[in-house]
């Protein structure tokens, strides 16, 4: 939901600051007066595409900023009546009254859980994409913003860190959907109608089933397929594997051997400087004659003092401990003496041996030049192979294993998507009919809904056997073998076409509405924008369409600009932007307005200049919505 909405030097907005409402918000005032810009400012928001044309005149850059909370919209019952009223409206397709009215139970138990699973499904999916992103929000709360510099250059930012234009459109896009602009037009993605079909038939549970069993077809076709690649390969394959193997083997090495070799070369190239060294530490500790230099004895010199302080003890025996250390010192390097000589006989000058450890040091070095950086990496390699080697091998077997499984998976995956088509095709009706009523209701009429589920023969696909038909292969994704698209036939004598087909303005935003009032518990993103709804459509219309936008705050926060009072009347924070000239400026200014002065707007829009009849008009018409939602939340609590 959003909150609060910051738009600074954009067009000719110099500093707005809103805060909104979390259900009916309506804009109101005089074409020209900002109105759209402000659109435009949440359009750039939300990742769409924006020009340096829209940093005011005298700027560096423009600033637009929103906070949306993440708490789940409150989703309270709908009302009964309005579940039988759908049910009623698709009483046509039904061959009794009593199916009419099994049609009402089964509507609104589908819609009253529809709402909380898809809130709880839309939760989950953000909080998915949040993660992937590494996106942390602030005490529930998001904070989108977009930088439009003079320059052209723009930067988008989430909770203060700096994103990709992609990554703002692909959260923005669970946050909200603006009608009137094609860039968040869910509706008129046909990528998502199969989505909102599904949430609303309650089939995401079977959907998720169908889609895991989808994944492991694939990676078991994918096995499959690479061991059927064909048998010369495999055969160069397998010989090259042999080769790998058997170097590897016919080295015998083992972990840390290299470490050791090397270890050994270093004596063994220095086998002299070591007796060198082993002759003049002894010397130094026992005492000898090295290159006509007489060293004295280290332990005669310790000797000595060790006799002096035994006699120093006797005379203060506060030094006893010191005695003890000094004795233990004399026979510790008595120790080392004794070792340094035993290490100096084994040393010896082994060329042989030097010549072999160079030899086997070389072989090591290349394996790893082939086969990894390390010894450990080398001998990883060559159990790779061997289990690839092994698998190639038994390439007949599991082949004929894979065929098996791949069978099975066509089955298993053909039965669900099966029912999932039958499903579909079974609520698809009652969808159309709910969808033409309200289409009437917006002064529509006669105008024909459809939704179009069509299957691709695929002889590599899922079997299913569809409308009573002879069982057939059809191609299968994680969605099933179903293409769904919603149609529209808007007049009489007028083919169906597809939504996206279907001329923008008044027609497209009336056809949105409608479809948002059906499926207001499959669509999950909480704030929706109708940008003039109004466009086309008559003061009578104007009250319903008024009445569809309100009933829409039971699960959404609606924003919404508009020329009708019908419309404005309704509206629970009403909004007035104007334009005026500040410093020879200009600039659009929003105000809150509050209720004497919502009767002076609606009065104004009535009739263009405020007078004691048009007041009058205007505060019965506030009068009559508000005993109307009044009664429509009684009915809804009750």
């Amino acid at each position: 939901m959003l909150l609060e909405l910051n738009i600074k030097d954009f067009a000719i907005i110099d500093n707005l600051h809103l805060r909104l409402d979390r259900e009916f918000n309506v804009f109101t005032g005089e074409t020209g007066a900002g109105k759209s810009i402000i659109i435009d400012a949440v359009n750039a928001l939300l990742g769409g595409k924006i020009g340096a044309e829209f940093v005011r005149a005298g700027c560096e850059r423009a600033t637009v900023e929103g906070i949306f909370s993440l708490d789940a919209l409150s989703t309270p019952d709908i009302q009964r009546q309005e579940a039988e009223e759908l049910a009623y409206a698709a009483a046509s397709t039904a061959h009794t009254i009593f199916e009419a009215f099994e049609n009402a139970e089964n509507g609104y138990a589908r819609h009253t859980h529809n709402v909380d699973a898809n809130s709880a499904d839309a939760r989950l999916a953000l909080a998915s994409l949040l993660q992937e992103y590494d996106i942390t929000p602030e005490g529930d709360q998001l904070i989108l913003s977009r930088d439009i510099f003079r320059s052209g250059r723009t930067v988008a930012r989430i909770n203060g860190r700096a994103m990709s234009q992609q990554i703002l459109q692909h959260v923005a896009s669970w946050l909200v959907d603006i009608h009137g602009q094609s860039e968040h037009m869910s509706l008129l993605r046909p990528d998502q109608h199969i989505n909102f079909l599904d949430r609303y038939a309650e089939l995401l549970p079977l959907r998720e089933e169908l889609g895991k069993k989808v994944t492991e077809w694939r990676n078991a076709r994918k096995t499959l397929q690479t061991l059927q690649q064909s048998k010369h390969d495999q055969d160069r394959r397998a010989e090259f594997l042999r080769f790998e193997i058997e170097e590897i083997e016919k080295a015998s090495i083992r972990p840390g051997e290299d470490e050791e070799l090397e270890a050994e070369r270093r004596v063994l190239n220095n086998a002299e400087r070591l007796r060198e060294l082993c002759t003049l530490i002894y010397g130094s500790i026992k005492g000898a004659d090295i290159g006509g230099d007489e060293l004295n004895p280290a332990l005669d010199q310790l000797r000595v003092a060790q006799r002096s302080l035994s006699e120093l003890v006797r005379l203060d025996n506060t030094m006893a401990e010191y005695e003890e250390n000094l004795a233990e010192a004399i026979y510790q390097l008595e120790d080392v003496a004794a070792s340094i000589s035993s290490y100096e006989t084994d040393i010896e000058d082994n060329p042989l041996r030097l010549a072999e450890i160079e030899e086997r040091l070389d072989l090591l070095a290349r394996l790893r030049r082939k086969y990894g950086a390390t010894i450990e990496e080398v001998l990883q390699r060559a159990a790779e192979d061997q289990a690839e080697l092994e698998q190639i091998v038994n390439s007949d077997e599991t082949i004929l294993k894979l065929q098996q499984q791949d069978s099975q998976f066509r089955r298993e995956i053909g039965e669900i998507a099966q029912q999932l088509s039958q499903r579909r095709q079974e609520v698809a009706s009652y969808l159309a009919a709910a969808m033409e009523a309200q289409l009437n209701d917006l002064n529509m009429r006669r105008a024909r809904f459809q939704v179009e589920i069509m299957q691709n023969p695929d002889s590599h696909g899922v079997p299913a056997s569809l409308n009573g038909g002879p069982e057939q292969n059809y191609a299968c994704d994680q969605t099933g073998i179903d293409r769904v698209q919603f149609l529209i036939a808007p007049n009489p004598g007028e083919p169906f076409k597809p939504l996206t087909k279907i001329a923008s303005g008044g027609e497209t935003s009336r056809l949105m509405l409608a479809l948002k009032t059906i499926l207001a518990g499959a669509d999950a993103t909480p704030t929706l924008i109708f940008d003039e709804i109004d466009s086309g459509i008559s003061g009578r219309s104007g009250q319903v369409v008024g009445e569809k936008l309100w009933q829409l705050t039971h699960n959404h926060q609606v924003i919404c600009i508009t020329h009708l009072p019908q419309i404005a009347a309704f509206a629970d924070t009403h909004y007035n932007v104007s334009k005026h000239i500040i410093e020879d400026r200009t600039v659009t200014v929003v105000t809150e307005l509050r209720p004497e002065q919502r009767s002076k707007e609606i009065a104004h829009i009535m009739g263009g200049s405020v007078t004691e009849l048009s007041m009058k008009s205007a505060e019965e018409m506030l009068s009559r919505t508000q005993q109307w939602k009044e009664d429509r939340i009684h009915n809804l609590s009750g």
